[in-house]
């Protein structure tokens, strides 16, 4: 599958690759067990002596001769400061015969810098770069401390093996694996350990080592990459506990992982979104940081701020001291009767709405934090294709008045009750833009069986009918809902194939290690509460929110009902147009609708309806939402 996977993009690249190749120098790097790696060297002439960029690659260093090289320089090798390196790993393509059971690839990338360090074509100042695995492999190799690495610079990458990352949840994140499994090989070990455990807390505390890090890093992330809790933490670590803790920067923009599609880090095409004012920011700072640690040029990098990231929605670049930034405040947004989402907390005491999951009919991934090349990667609209379904609720905030501007990790707290032992609910939240798009900008996962946590003793099914408490933590991001659009919450129970689609059996999740099987699957009956004991609700971190009940739906005082007790036809009189008016009774149903248009006064006429309190919700011509209390007497 690999050798296929390879043929058909040398196809796709020579479609649109320039007709001069760069030709490198092959070399052959000894290793301390007598075997070699294979690599390519890129130099400006064979004159002078250069910095060395070192790039260790599982992915074939054949393909820079097609793609040119990073950072800029392309095919234009003469114009670079720099020397190139590139290294396939060991065990993979050309470096397949110095293949060895486990492998220690960071003593791999010691060995290689300090034989890069002896040549004449090096002057003696190495780093390292790339992205994803190539960004890992840097993390391990400086964790070796070869004397002469001098600064390293991961892109969308994090070294913790996390059972959060392949567990978000609890649900496993079944296209991601199954791409990984085609890249590297079997991960039965993940598979094997579908619950937190003891080689969980293994392989997480000997992956995390920011102490161990005594080079300084340029952190480079993606708003809409997969890895953007984990580089962020990872930034956290070294800034707290690295010997060089203040020289350490991190860059985050609206960036997808990239490898599956036009997008990558640095584009200015991210999904259906143009980010232009990011286009190229990666290359401008990396450059920036190699000319300041490996050529000694005095470019002020180290006044810098630590973390600088992209405000998406107004679109501009900010820097902070520390992460999450200073100033947001957490701001609780409900879901209501309606299907809006409001500053006012719901007034129905029994409100709910329910939905169906069907395993055999899961509700699709469209976009988002893929990393399948059969799946579009990023900022996709909902609308098409999930939004249509009926298998989900959708809760949407009036037409914004003021912007939302977001910073750090939205949190969905959701009261939930279902007719099978177990199911998943699956939230994705997305910008409604004026044109009617609705763009995803953040999803999420729990696994019911998981509610209380991820260790086996923590498994607990569900009791039919019982509401249960869940909290569903998205990715942190920073971006701002514009005045004019809206803000919409996506509930259903699944999200496939990012995440294993549940069977809602309450069985084995993963039988014989297949991680997309369905074994007699039931279809779930799933229940979301929207009312004042179980008040489900959005918790943003928001900077400059100003509460306004023009925002919401509140008590109007514009519109006056009477009589009220009353026993028979309600006037309704008002001093603004108003547009519609929905009868509803104390458990959120709707009873009756009256059209308006822009009458400043109607008659409602309730009919045999039982006594008991009522409310009305009424929409002005301008948009805005209003709501009276009625109560019934005969």
């Amino acid at each position: 599958m690999k050798s296929i996977l390879s043929c058909l993009f040398f196809i796709l690249l020579s479609q649109v690759l320039p007709a001069q190749l760069l030709n490198p120098e092959s070399v052959q790097i000894p290793m301390r067990d007598g075997k070699f790696l294979a690599g390519h060297l890129y130099r400006p002439d064979t004159i002078n002596s250069y910095p060395v960029i070192l790039i260790q690659t599982p992915y074939n260093k054949n393909l820079y001769q097609l793609t040119g090289l990073p950072l800029g320089i392309g095919n234009n090798l003469a114009s670079s400061n720099y020397a190139f390196v590139i290294v396939d790993w060991r065990c993979f393509y050309g470096s397949a015969p110095a293949c060895v059971l486990n492998a220690n690839r960071g003593e791999d990338g010691y060995d290689t810098v300090e034989w890069i360090a002896e040549q004449d074509w090096c002057d003696g100042n190495i780093g390292t770069w790339g992205p994803s695995a190539l960004g890992n492999v840097q993390y391990e190799t400086a964790r070796e401390h070869p004397p002469h690495l001098v600064c390293a610079m991961p892109e969308v990458s994090s070294p913790q093996q996390r059972y959060a990352y392949y567990y978000p949840g609890g649900s496993l994140i079944t296209e991601h694996m199954q791409t990984l499994g085609v890249l590297f090989g079997s991960f039965n070990l993940v598979f094997q350990n579908p619950h937190y455990n003891l080689i969980w807390q293994i392989a997480e505390s000997g992956s995390l080592y920011p102490e161990e890090i005594e080079v300084p890093m340029l952190l480079i992330g993606g708003w809409f990459d997969h890895n953007t809790t984990a580089v962020l933490q990872m930034m956290n670590g070294l800034r707290a506990q690295s010997p060089v803790s203040q020289q350490h920067k991190m860059l985050m923009g609206p960036w997808v992982h990239g490898g599956t599609g036009p997008a990558h880090v640095g584009s200015s095409l991210q999904g259906e979104l143009f980010f232009p004012e990011a286009e190229g920011k990666n290359i401008e700072f990396g450059m920036r940081f190699f000319d300041y640690y490996l050529r000694g040029i005095d470019n002020s990098w180290d006044t810098l701020a630590p973390y600088h990231y992209f405000q998406m929605g107004e679109n501009n670049w900010y820097t902070t001291t520390n992460w999450p930034p200073n100033g947001p405040t957490n701001i609780e947004l409900y879901l209501r009767e309606d299907l809006s989402i409001q500053e006012t907390p719901p007034v129905f005491v029994n409100a709910n709405f329910s939905f169906n999951y069907d395993p055999e009919d899961p509700s699709p991934t469209i976009g988002g934090k893929t990393l399948s090349p059969g799946l579009d990667q990023g900022p996709f609209d909902q609308g098409p294709e999930v939004e249509s379904r009926v298998d989900n609720l959708i809760f949407t905030t009036p037409v914004l008045t003021q912007d939302l501007e977001v910073k750090g990790t939205i949190k969905v707290h959701l009261y939930v009750s279902s007719d099978q032992l177990d199911t998943d609910i699956s939230v994705r939240l997305t910008d409604v833009y004026p044109d009617g798009r609705s763009i995803l900008f953040g999803e999420g996962i729990q696994r019911m069986r998981f509610r209380n946590g991820y260790t086996v003793a923590d498994t607990a099914f569900m009791s039919p009918g019982q509401v249960y408490p869940i909290t569903i933590e998205l990715d942190a991001l920073t971006h701002t809902f514009l005045e004019g659009h809206q803000l919409r919450l996506i509930i259903a129970g699944s999200n496939y194939p990012r995440f294993n689609r549940n069977m809602n059996t309450g069985g084995e999740m993963y039988p014989n290690l297949n991680i997309d099987t369905l074994v007699a699957p039931l279809v779930a009956e799933n229940s979301i509460y929207v009312n004042t004991s179980y008040p489900s609700r959005l918790e943003l971190p928001l900077v400059g929110f100003t509460p306004s009940s023009t925002h919401g739906i509140v008590e109007s005082q514009h519109i006056q009902l009477y009589p009220n007790p009353g026993s028979g036809p309600v006037r309704i009189e008002s001093d603004l147009p108003l547009q519609t008016v929905q009868l509803f009774n104390a458990t959120g149903q709707l009873i009756q609708t009256l059209d308006l248009n822009n009458a400043l006064q109607s008659t409602l006429h309730p009919g045999q309806i039982p006594d008991g309190m009522y409310y009305l919700q009424i929409t002005d011509s301008k948009g805005g939402q209003h709501r009276k209390q009625l109560i019934i007497q005969k």
